[in-house]
């Protein structure tokens, strides 16, 4: 079993900011060692001819192809706007700038 003590868990609590029993730090330091081994097993159990990977299946892009479809000239983007400038949308500052 790895050696998480009940002092290393206070001090991540302290890190952590979280205020905790005495009962819950002998807890989670029973709870992180068991975590810590189970970490452990996993990584011996991966051999060199064992690829890392980030999910166990591949992943393919389900999304259908980016196509430009029909585009609004300036004019109709515009037409329907209650005030533009210069080919944009004028809008009410929003910030104490130009």
């Amino acid at each position: 079993m790895a050696a998480i003590t009940r002092d290393d868990v206070a001090h991540l609590a302290r890190l952590a900011h979280l205020e905790m029993s005495n009962e819950e730090l002998d807890r989670m330091a029973g709870e992180l060692a068991v975590i810590v081994d189970s970490v452990k097993s996993v990584s011996e159990a991966a051999g060199a001819d064992v690829p890392a990977t980030s999910h166990p299946i591949p992943l393919n892009n389900v999304f259908r192809e980016d196509v430009v479809g029909h585009v609004l000239t300036v004019e109709q983007a515009l037409s329907g706007a209650p005030d533009a400038a210069e080919n944009r949308f004028k809008v009410p500052a929003i910030l104490d700038e130009e």
